[in-house]
């Protein structure tokens, strides 16, 4: 029980880390034109938009989950979308003679590989149905 715990507390600072990282490259190709990126990305247009709506969403699927406690199980998904989205940067930047930000990429996709998999067998998230405060006032009202 105590290891589950140092676990889960150690998952919950990966998944805000993630959260803010993911949120702050992935916010700006939403709202930014493309020409105004910090650094300029040859992509089209709609595939940035469609990297921002995945780094955006990815980064609210990991905290949003856990703090409300309802579709816990979408936490876990939200980082293995961020595993792939991190794989797609590793090739991208090996394709594109930018080893060191290939290896970055690999870096954050191992730690968004811990959250899935933390989440998913060492630590789930509970669910408000799993809460025991709710199960007693449920048995209270029956």
């Amino acid at each position: 029980m105590r290891n589950t715990r140092k676990i889960g507390v150690a998952l919950w600072i990966v998944q805000v880390l993630l959260a803010l990282f993911f949120l702050s490259s992935g916010v700006p190709k939403l709202v930014l034109p493309p020409e105004s990126l910090p650094m300029p990305i040859p992509l089209p247009e709609p595939f940035l938009l469609f990297v921002g709506v995945c780094e955006t969403l990815g980064a609210i699927g990991l905290i949003l989950p856990g703090v409300t406690r309802v579709q816990t199980s979408l936490t876990p998904l939200a980082a293995t979308g961020l595993v792939l989205v991190t794989i797609c940067a590793t090739v991208y930047n090996l394709l594109g003679h930018q080893p060191e930000s290939a290896i970055f990429a690999v870096g954050v996709g191992i730690f968004a590989a811990f959250v899935a998999y933390g989440r998913w067998r060492l630590a789930p998230l509970p669910s408000r149905s799993d809460s025991p405060s709710l199960s007693r006032q449920a048995q209270s009202a029956a």
